[in-house]
């Protein structure tokens, strides 16, 4: 009776520990300061997951760039420094350009999750990047340009930018430089509120939302209409860190991830309306292209983007094949009519 009862504890004990060790844990970092929007939309997302995945699978957020420059994020993921990252596809445009797919998107990652276009993106990651891309968050909100004056128009209506300073990074640069002819100035997200108070800068592209988070609206008080691009922040995981989870840990992030692309695209949309409402109130500008400069501004953001997806690609071993398959996955010219 006496060695049952502790053949009874032994094994209670070892299916414990059993229990206990089963759950995996994958460390993750996000590219902006916690207090943007973006990165909140992603700790929610994790929050979902830890919840969901109690006793199989958890993430331990170890900061932004605060803790890791956001420019080095990705290849510590690809090198397994940490095993997941938020962050824009931008950041690693070097190894992974097809990532302009999503940057000239006029789709969400709801259409792109049900026509196949985020499985093509997941398979190039893995091919090309040694990672897993698990979503494409906050899809649905475009980018602006801001201004802190005026901006002028030529005769024709088009955008006129000589003598702004412009900032500029990897996702405008070849829209700015190529059809509005701009000097841009490369700054990081962290570095430019400090720039637009000295007056290094005096506009900038950014998304529909956050301007307020990054208290931008200090210094910027027009904006420019029509919206381009989209968001391309998304989370990619390390892929021998994804291959080595559980079947059960690998099902709960991935349907937690889908469900979290339709869920952020309904939240971000709603936030960006709160956002236009508060500049409004605060007495920003919206000034509006036009006819013919607005279809040919639209074009030249989202064609530009492609050529330079086109000719970085066929740079690359792998070539150009799937160019085409990205155009047809991840855009639709009737969605540009509506």
């Amino acid at each position: 009776m006496k060695m049952t009862t502790i053949g009874g504890t032994l094994a209670g004990i070892m299916t414990l520990a059993s229990a206990a060790q089963a759950q995996e844990t994958l460390t993750a970092v996000h590219a902006f300061p916690e207090t943007l929007i973006y990165t909140q939309s992603f700790l929610e997302f994790v929050d979902k997951v830890n919840e969901r995945g109690e006793g199989v699978v958890q993430i331990e957020v170890r900061g932004g760039p605060e803790a890791m420059g956001m420019f080095q994020q990705p290849e510590a993921v690809r090198n397994g420094v940490v095993d997941m990252v938020y962050t824009p596809g931008s950041f690693y445009a070097g190894t992974v350009p097809e990532k302009d797919a999503l940057v000239a998107s006029n789709l969400t990652a709801i259409e792109t999750r049900e026509n196949g276009g985020i499985e093509l993106i997941d398979q190039i990651h893995q091919e090309k990047m040694g990672v897993k891309y698990l979503g494409w968050f906050d899809s649905g909100v475009c980018y602006n340009l801001w201004t802190r004056n005026e901006p002028e128009l030529d005769e024709d209506g088009n955008l006129d930018v000589s003598g702004l300073r412009l900032r500029g990074n990897a996702v405008y640069n070849a829209f700015f430089t190529e059809y509005l002819g701009a000097q841009v100035i490369d700054l990081p997200t962290t570095d430019v509120y400090s720039a637009l108070e000295r007056g290094v800068v005096d506009a900038t592209g950014w998304t529909q939302i956050g301007l307020i988070d990054l208290k931008w609206n200090d210094f910027l008080n027009y904006r420019i209409e029509p919206c381009f691009f989209s968001t391309d922040l998304g989370v990619i995981v390390n892929l021998d860190t994804w291959e080595g989870l559980s079947e059960e840990a690998q099902t709960i992030l991935q349907e937690v991830a889908i469900e979290h692309e339709a869920s952020s695209v309904e939240a971000m949309r709603a936030k960006r309306d709160e956002d236009f409402a508060a500049l409004d109130e605060q007495g920003m500008e919206v000034v509006e292209l036009e006819g013919e400069a607005a279809a040919e501004y639209l074009a030249a953001a989202r064609e530009r983007t492609w050529g330079r997806m086109q000719r970085l690609m066929e740079e690359a071993p792998q070539g150009a094949g799937n160019y085409d398959a990205l155009i047809e996955h991840f855009y639709d010219p009737e969605a540009d009519a509506e």
